[in-house]
């Protein structure tokens, strides 16, 4: 029986540890979808599951580039369905975990991504605008060219935009005409994780702060003398871009840890872009109610309902 478990929702409603525990009940393998875990050295910032956590179950998708390596959504893709064979061929479900929106659905839905080679030139040019006329001015024009894909991205995600205008570029056609979606051969049950939203900015700070004691400055110097810049996308991510600014002497620890959790409740608030409420194909559950029995329940008329069609 070959099908794919999917578990999203906003960073911080707890999706790794039910994907552990589901993995564990269901004879599962994890497979990360979340853009920023994928990066080795970087494991307190972006909450990476622990070392015993790992044992447990088999996860994948972790550790897999340096900090200063390019990585695009077709290779994440590429590597998640060879992934998903792979945990299939040994009788296993594949259990997909991550809030990052475009990699989850990229594999859900299974997009055909046009196969454009990254222009290093190109991206440095633009790169270059965005500091001198500012990212908006770069999202403007990629909403005159193709609204469509300018819609489902957030004006502040400069790479996503620059990536959209190199494919304009080189194809002279739309993002959004070249990449569509071809699904799957196999069913997706998709469990979605929600909670009140002062509920969440709890748990969101109480996390933070946890990252902070656990030793996320240290983290962020040790990657710093590394060689690895600020300017980095990936050291641009949450987290770390403030601890930086606090190295750098821009903001006190008190004040870049206040930026870390605000920043983040409006990043949660930006997933519900991806993951909508009323999507009827996500069934959503809330954290505030017992939900391991209701979950437990839905994946296990899920799984019988599939065996019983390949019986």
């Amino acid at each position: 029986m070959r099908c794919l478990l999917a578990i999203v929702g906003p960073t911080g409603v707890g999706k790794s540890s039910l994907g552990l525990s589901l993995a564990q009940r269901f004879k599962g393998e994890i497979i990360n979808s979340d853009s920023r875990q994928i990066y080795c050295h970087m494991d307190i910032g972006t909450a990476k599951p622990s070392h015993d956590e790992i044992k447990t179950v088999p996860h994948h998708l972790f550790d897999i580039i340096d900090p200063d390596q390019p990585y695009s959504i077709s290779q994440y893709l590429k590597s998640a369905l060879d992934t998903i064979s792979r945990v299939h061929d040994r009788d296993k479900v594949p259990v997909l975990v991550g809030g990052s929106g475009q990699y989850v659905w990229s594999v859900i839905e299974n997009w055909q991504i046009p196969e454009v080679a990254p222009d290093p030139e190109f991206r440095a040019r633009m790169v270059r605008i965005a500091k001198e006329q500012g990212g908006e001015f770069l999202y403007q024009q990629l909403k005159g060219i193709d609204p469509a894909a300018a819609q489902k991205m957030l004006p502040g995600n400069l790479r996503r935009i620059i990536r959209a205008l190199e494919i304009y570029a080189k194809t002279g056609e739309k993002p959004s005409s070249l990449q569509t979606k071809k699904g799957h051969d196999y069913p997706v049950q998709i469990i979605g994780l929600t909670c009140e939203r002062e509920r969440l900015y709890e748990r969101i700070n109480l996390r933070v702060d946890r990252m902070i004691e656990s030793g996320l400055v240290e983290e962020v110097k040790r990657l710093i003398k590394m060689g690895y810049i600020p300017d980095l996308p990936s050291m641009s991510s949450l987290g770390y871009r403030q601890i930086t600014g606090y190295l750098g002497g821009s903001l006190t620890l008190k004040e870049a840890v206040q930026a870390i959790k605000f920043e983040t409740h409006r990043f949660a608030r930006n997933q519900y872009v991806w993951f909508r409420l009323n999507d009827t194909r996500i069934s959503w559950f809330d954290t505030a109610d017992a939900v391991n029995e209701k979950i437990d329940y839905t994946i296990d008329s899920f799984l019988k309902v599939q065996a019983q069609r390949t019986g």
